[in-house]
């Protein structure tokens, strides 16, 4: 199953709600506690990050270094 920004917007409503129960792709999950809604919001982005960085090939910034090297003479 995809994950959207719609699920996780409706994990969010809940969890601003304190409701346990939450609609998902037209599935009715209800949650024992409020630390399992927010793990299961923070895996489900998780996923979607995972999702667009293989979509969009994110690819890690360069990194450059400096040495300065010197006798230490002023």
């Amino acid at each position: 199953m995809a994950v959207t920004q719609s699920d996780i917007d409706n994990l969010n409503a809940a969890i601003a709600k304190g409701v346990r129960s939450v609609t998902i792709g037209g599935q009715t999950v209800i949650y024992g506690t409020p630390e399992s809604l927010i793990k299961a919001r923070n895996d489900m982005q998780t996923q979607l990050n995972a999702q667009t960085a293989a979509t969009t090939k994110v690819r890690k910034p360069k990194q450059s270094y400096m040495y300065q090297s010197g006798r230490g003479y002023n």
